[in-house]
């Protein structure tokens, strides 16, 4: 369900392009991640700073796609994201006392047993290099295709890309559980 509700505002784009082309997708675009960012702020009593950041990038580069008449802002906005989210776990594995992705996912897996730290440390790396690629990857659609291709890249190949890796994580996660004690 949690799937679901992420990928909302890019299925809602997609068909807003789909039926009315790339401005009007980009409207639709902006206003889901507004809604969705007010609807978790209410339901959860708390900001969801992935969802700040989306919608901030997607504020800036949907309005300059209107305001200049150019997709090409609009097609950026999932490049910043991805490469702000990769400066994000690249930071915590630097400055943190634990990686990002470790704090977001160890409650998951907090009554099976524990991970070791170099694991989470790894993992962490390895999705910092995930949306640094993913990142470049929408660049290199955004300008060497079409806008049509651009989208059914966005929406399938992107969302395909991280719901593998997210399968990949935990098969690869699994392998390192150690039960019993929980390990600081």
């Amino acid at each position: 369900m949690q799937l679901f509700y992420e990928i909302f505002p890019v299925f809602l784009f997609f068909l807003a392009f789909k039926f009315y082309g790339i401005y009007v997708a980009t409207v639709v675009g902006i206003v889901t991640t507004l809604t969705q960012t007010l609807i978790n702020r209410l339901w959860f009593r708390k900001w969801d700073k992935k969802q700040l950041i989306t919608l901030g990038v997607f504020l800036l580069f949907g309005g300059m796609t209107l305001y200049f008449h150019n997709p090409i802002f609009v097609k950026w906005k999932p490049t910043v994201v991805f490469w702000i989210f990769s400066l994000a776990i690249l930071g915590s594995h630097v400055f943190a006392s634990k990686p990002l992705i470790q704090r977001l996912m160890e409650n998951m897996f907090q009554d099976k047993g524990t991970i070791p730290n170099q694991i989470w440390k790894r993992l962490n790396l390895i999705w910092a290099s995930f949306f640094i690629v993913l990142g470049g990857t929408n660049l290199y659609v955004a300008y060497c295709f079409s806008n049509d291709a651009w989208v059914n890249f966005k929406f399938y190949g992107v969302t395909g890309a991280l719901f593998i890796f997210s399968i990949f994580q935990a098969f690869y996660l699994t392998r390192f559980i150690i039960e019993g004690k929980t390990e600081k």
